[in-house]
């Protein structure tokens, strides 16, 4: 062999006695095949063989199988954001004519995927109050497939009553997703309350440091697997093994971080409902939180995210007084080490009248894992120069 197909034909090396803790990461677009047979019959290796990177290698179906054991599942896709977690179901289950109900509390991108990109291709969508419980019944018709859940409410907390839910629509043949993101498999397994599918933002707490996207999607049973692989197969969609890595890693603490940042994030929820700038603090372990009995039976804890709305004098100082943080920083998202606030705009969002809690500003917070002393007193500098601009004199 001649040094020039000795650059790229690489020796075999016995990994005999080598015994890593770390997962490896495969990096491959092309898989290779013994023969010119087992080529020809590599479809015949079914949907847990190995065809083309795209379709998986060893990392990320590690990442995939941890993922469904600690669902109860029965197979997960990995997908490249936690938006495509909750959409691609959407296109996998829905044609033409169908119809999906989604809460009121939906993450926005969800409800603007509803509305168009399904809507103009003859998928209808419509809007629930998010803590209609076992009354979903009423709302569903013949043409219903899918009702989706997102526990708790993107920004406003409400936690569903999945079991009713997903009990009323197995009435009626429907099937349920649930975004699960804020609470994880750790605090919550959606798929042994009733739900089908799982919808989850890895981005969040698996990967843990800010700095990855990825989604997963974790069903119940094959058939459902199949339509949904289908989907992702056709569209050419897959993920980096490189990123299935950092997830990998990152899930190895996400007990400990949970368990932290949980704890933290419940002591300053009920230390901020005392500031007078504070109308509600909207914490699903705190008795007046929306759907909070929901959350004490359903839920083995609380996470580190939770929202305070301000009195709604507040709004023309929020913006001026969040310049002031020093360790909170602003920013999208959550999940990481680094504790996060972000404003939002919970009113423009909502389709339903009668939401009183959004009345005056909303902005929701994400515990890191700094020290929660300074941590408290960051927002208190905040709630402090919000509620100084409204003193006399």
């Amino acid at each position: 062999m001649r040094d020039a197909t000795r650059c790229v034909h690489r020796p075999d090396v016995s990994t005999e006695g080598f015994e890593s803790l770390a997962v490896p990461t495969y990096r491959a677009s092309t898989v290779v095949y013994p023969d010119g047979r087992s080529f020809a019959r590599r479809k015949e290796r079914g949907p847990d063989g190995y065809a083309y990177g795209l379709y998986g290698t060893p990392t990320t179906r590690t990442l995939e199988a941890q993922i469904t054991a600690l669902h109860n599942g029965a197979r997960t896709h990995l997908v490249p954001s936690g938006l495509a977690a909750v959409t691609v179901p959407m296109l996998a289950l829905l044609a033409p004519g169908d119809e999906v109900l989604i809460p009121d509390a939906v993450y926005g991108p969800v409800r603007a995927f509803c509305a168009d990109y399904l809507a103009p291709r003859g998928i209808g969508h419509r809007v629930y109050h998010p803590l209609v419980g076992a009354g979903i019944a009423d709302l569903i018709a013949d043409r219903t497939r899918l009702v989706w859940i997102e526990s708790p409410g993107s920004g406003s907390m409400e936690v569903q009553d999945l079991p009713a839910i997903a009990s009323a629509a197995k009435m009626r043949g429907v099937l349920v997703g649930c975004d699960n993101t804020w609470a994880s498999p750790l605090l919550c397994k959606p798929l042994d309350l009733g739900a089908d599918i799982v919808a989850e933002a890895l981005t969040k707490y698996v990967g843990g440091h800010s700095d990855l996207l990825m989604g997963a999607i974790t069903v119940r049973d094959m058939d459902l697997r199949a339509r949904i692989r289908d989907v992702l197969r056709l569209a050419g969609i897959g993920v980096s093994p490189d990123e299935a890595a950092l997830a990998l890693r990152g899930i190895e603490t996400m007990a400990v971080r949970l368990r932290h940042v949980g704890a933290v994030a419940e002591r300053l929820a009920h230390r901020l409902r005392e500031h007078p700038a504070v109308a509600q603090v909207l914490h699903p372990a705190i008795p007046d939180c929306p759907g909070h009995a929901q959350w004490q039976r359903d839920f083995r804890g609380a996470s580190g995210v939770f929202s305070v709305v301000l009195r709604a004098e507040a709004a023309t100082r929020l913006e001026d007084a969040l310049g002031r943080l020093s360790v909170f920083a602003i920013g999208a998202s959550w999940g990481g080490t680094r504790s996060l606030i972000a404003p939002l705009s919970l009113r423009a969002e909502r389709s339903l009248a009668g939401e009183t809690l959004l009345n005056g500003p909303v902005v929701r917070i994400s515990v890191g894992v700094e020290d929660e002393d300074e941590l408290r007193d960051d927002l208190l500098v905040v709630l402090d120069a919000v509620l100084a601009g409204h003193e006399p004199g």
